[in-house]
């Protein structure tokens, strides 16, 4: 019974990727990417092309749905044959660029010359405690807003620190999130502090 169960699933899914299908055509070296529709899935790698898409057109909500399912079920469908194609080397790689953002962060979360009065953020919040990035995005009663943590951080650099705000780009922005997010997670005590959990993949 099992046997014909899993017979009966691969003749399934093998029927499914060899059916002839307007939206077929995984990508091979012959295709003329320049002249169809070519969709990435979220991994960076994953493509279908759509044969039956002009380049540059929008397609209806159930064609998108069709297109993102076929999406999904090739990445599926690699992604279990696949041994995980990560090494340490790259754990290594990623968790010394990671550190080296949070260290940016620290730098500019003590750097008074985002300001201009000589105040820097960890005057006020010592090791970025009361920052509370878990709890954004929430209603802000100084911004009369909703906020994401970075319209805080502009906040207090606009108000306690006489600053001018830093555009959600910009790179000392980033870090210093990621510094704020990265110290609250390591030092909440409480259960519901450990949700967080920066560096996760």
């Amino acid at each position: 019974m099992k046997k014909t169960f899993i017979l009966l699933a691969v003749f399934l899914v093998s029927a499914f990727f060899n059916t002839t299908n307007d939206l077929s055509a995984i990508e091979s070296e012959g295709d003329k990417k320049t002249e169809k529709k070519v969709i990435t899935a979220c991994d960076g790698e994953t493509q279908v092309v759509l044969n039956d898409v002009a380049k540059d057109e929008v397609m209806s909500r159930e064609k998108a749905q069709e297109v993102a399912a076929m999406l999904m079920a090739t990445y599926q469908q690699q992604k279990k044959y696949q041994s995980t194609k990560f090494t340490r080397r790259d754990s290594l790689i990623w968790d010394r660029e990671l550190k080296a953002m949070i260290e940016e962060g620290y730098k500019w979360f003590h750097d008074p010359s985002l300001g201009t009065n000589g105040i820097s953020c960890d005057m006020c919040h010592p090791d970025a405690v009361d920052t509370h990035p878990e709890t954004y995005p929430k209603f802000q009663i100084q911004l009369k807003r909703i906020a994401l943590l970075r319209d805080m951080i502009n906040w207090c650099i606009e108000n306690p620190m006489e600053g001018k705000p830093l555009k959600e780009d910009d790179p000392r922005m980033k870090a210093m999130e990621a510094y704020i997010i990265w110290a609250r997670a390591k030092q909440d005590p409480r259960p519901e502090g450990k949700i967080l959990n920066p560096g996760k993949r």
